[in-house]
C-alpha cells in the first residue's frame, strides 16, 4: 500500500518539478527608443524614428561562466525581426566590443546592432561590459553633451529620448560597467568573410535585412560572468529594428564544477549531448502555470491565466466504489474503496456513508486547492449550531493534526496549514454532532 502512494506521488512531483538548469532566464531589456532627432542622422544610416533598440541577456546561476553562442548542424542561431536591422554605417561593428569607447559619442554609434558575449566596449586599459540600466549606477558616456549631434549637429546630442518604455534614459545611465575578470580567447566563424573582411551579414553595414540564420556560426572566449555575480546577467545582443524581434540562441557555459554543457532552443537527434532551454527561444511561450490545472506545465516562461481550463479533481471515478467521486475528472484507483477491499485502509474512515445516513454536513464542492503545497482551505455548510472539529489522517490511517472548531453554523471557510506534512494523500474527516464527512488531498 505504501509502495501504491509513492508511486502516485512521484509522478505529480515528476510533473511540478523545475528546471535545475545553469540557465535562470533571458531578458529582453528595450535599451532605446528612437526620435525624429536621432532619425536627422545620414552619417550613421537610415535610423526610422520610432526604432526599437534591445539588449538580449542570459542570466546564469551565479558561477557559471557564459563561454560561446553559437549554431551548428543540429541547431540553427537565428536572430529576426519583422523589419530590417538597423546598423550604424560610420562607425558600427559586427561584435560589441570592437566599438571603442570614443566612439559612442558619435552619430547613432551606440545604436548599431550587434553580438557580444558580455564585453560592449574597450577604452586603453579599461573594459566595459554589458549590464542592465536599472542596475547601472555609474553615470552615462552616452548621448546627449557626450554626443556631438550627428550630422544635422543637433545641439545638446542625440540619444536624448526619455521614451517611458525604455526605462532610465541612456543619458542617465549606459548600461555598462567595468569588472576585473577580462575574457580573453576571443574567436568567430561565420559572420566575417575570412578573404574580405567583410561582414554582409545583419550586423555587418553592406548588408540590410531582417533575419540571420545559420549552422555554422560563433561567437567564443574563455568565459565569462555578468557584472554583479550574484545575478550573474550576461550581454549576449544588440538590435534596433522598428519590428518585432525573434531569437533562438544555443549556447555554452561553463558549469560551477568546471564542466562544460550546452543549452539549446530546439532538442535535436543529438539530445543526449544538450540541454533544452525554453528561456532561448523567443517570444516566450506562455501558458497555464497554474498546477491546478490540466494544462499546467512547470516549463513555461511565463504565465496566461486564459489557457488554464480545467481544474484538477482528484479522486475515485468507479461507480462501484462506496467513494465515488462525481465530481472528480482525474482518476486514482488505490484511492477507491469497496467492502472487504479498501487497500487496508478503514473503511469506516473512507466511507463513512456506509454506516452514517443522513448527513448535514457538506464539504462538497470545496476543498482546495487540491493538490496543495501549504495550505488548503475547507468549506463547511451547517444547516444548524453543532459542535464541530476536524481531523487530518495521512494515507496508513494516522491522525496527523486536529482541530476543535467550537459551535458553528451556516457556511464558514477554515484554512489548513499543511506546509509541514510529507508528499502523500490525506484524509479530512468532519465530525458534527452525531455526523461525520470526509474528504482526500494530495499534498505536494
Amino acid at each position: 500500500m505504501k509502495r501504491i502512494f509513492i508511486i502516485i506521488i512521484a509522478s505529480f512531483i515528476a510533473t511540478y518539478a523545475q528546471s535545475q538548469d545553469a540557465i535562470k532566464k533571458v531578458i529582453v531589456e528595450t535599451y532605446y527608443v528612437s526620435n525624429a532627432n536621432d532619425a536627422s542622422d545620414t552619417t550613421g544610416g537610415i535610423l526610422e524614428s520610432g526604432s526599437k533598440t534591445y539588449r538580449i541577456y542570459i542570466q546564469m546561476k551565479p558561477g557559471c561562466k557564459l563561454t560561446k553562442i553559437y549554431g551548428d548542424i543540429n541547431h540553427t542561431l537565428k536572430i529576426a525581426s519583422t523589419a530590417n536591422f538597423f546598423n550604424n554605417l560610420d562607425r558600427g561593428k559586427t561584435f560589441g566590443k570592437d566599438i571603442s569607447k570614443s566612439n559612442y559619442n558619435n552619430n547613432t554609434v551606440a545604436l548599431d546592432t550587434w553580438l557580444t558575449l558580455g564585453e560592449t566596449t574597450k577604452s586603453s586599459a579599461i573594459t566595459y561590459f554589458g549590464i542592465l540600466k536599472s542596475q547601472d549606477n555609474n553615470g552615462s558616456f552616452v548621448g546627449g553633451v557626450n554626443n556631438d549631434g550627428g550630422s544635422a549637429g543637433i545641439i545638446n546630442g542625440l540619444l536624448t529620448n526619455n521614451d517611458s518604455l525604455a526605462g532610465i534614459p541612456l543619458t542617465i545611465a549606459d548600461g555598462m560597467d567595468t569588472m576585473t575578470n577580462i575574457p580573453g580567447n576571443w574567436s568567430n566563424n561565420g559572420f566575417i568573410d575570412l578573404i574580405s573582411g567583410v561582414d554582409s551579414t545583419i550586423f555587418g553595414s553592406v548588408k540590410i535585412g531582417n533575419e540571420f540564420i545559420s549552422n555554422n556560426a560563433y561567437l567564443q572566449n574563455s568565459g565569462v560572468t555578468g557584472v554583479i555575480p550574484d545575478s550573474n546577467q550576461v550581454l549576449v545582443a544588440q538590435l534596433t529594428t522598428k519590428g518585432d524581434i525573434s531569437f533562438e540562441l544555443n549556447v555554452e557555459i561553463i558549469e560551477i564544477d568546471g564542466t562544460v554543457s550546452k543549452y539549446v532552443a530546439n532538442k535535436s537527434i543529438d539530445s543526449l549531448n544538450t540541454n533544452l532551454s525554453d528561456w532561448l527561444k523567443y517570444p516566450f511561450e506562455c501558458g497555464c502555470k497554474d498546477p491546478n490545472y490540466f494544462e499546467y506545465s512547470p516549463d513555461l516562461i511565463c504565465s496566461d491565466q486564459s489557457k488554464c481550463h480545467t481544474l484538477i479533481v482528484l479522486g475515485c471515478m468507479d461507480s462501484n466504489a462506496c467513494n465515488y467521486n462525481i465530481n472528480a475528472n482525474y482518476n486514482i484507483q488505490s484511492l477507491c474503496c469497496y467492502p472487504g477491499m479498501c487497500a487496508d485502509r478503514d473503511i469506516s474512515l473512507v466511507c463513512p456513508s456506509l454506516q452514517e445516513k443522513g448527513l448535514k454536513v457538506n464539504l462538497n464542492p470545496n476543498l482546495y486547492p487540491n493538490p496543495a503545497y501549504n495550505e488548503i482551505t475547507i468549506q463547511i455548510s451547517l444547516k444548524d449550531n453543532e459542535e464541530t472539529k476536524y481531523v487530518v489522517y495521512n494515507s496508513l490511517g494516522k491522525i496527523e493534526f486536529e482541530m476543535d472548531l467550537g459551535v458553528i453554523s451556516g457556511l464558514n471557510n477554515y484554512d489548513l496549514n499543511i506546509s509541514k506534512l510529507k508528499q502523500g494523500i490525506y484524509l479530512v474527516r468532519l465530525f458534527t454532532g452525531n455526523n461525520v464527512s470526509s474528504k482526500t488531498f494530495i499534498k505536494l
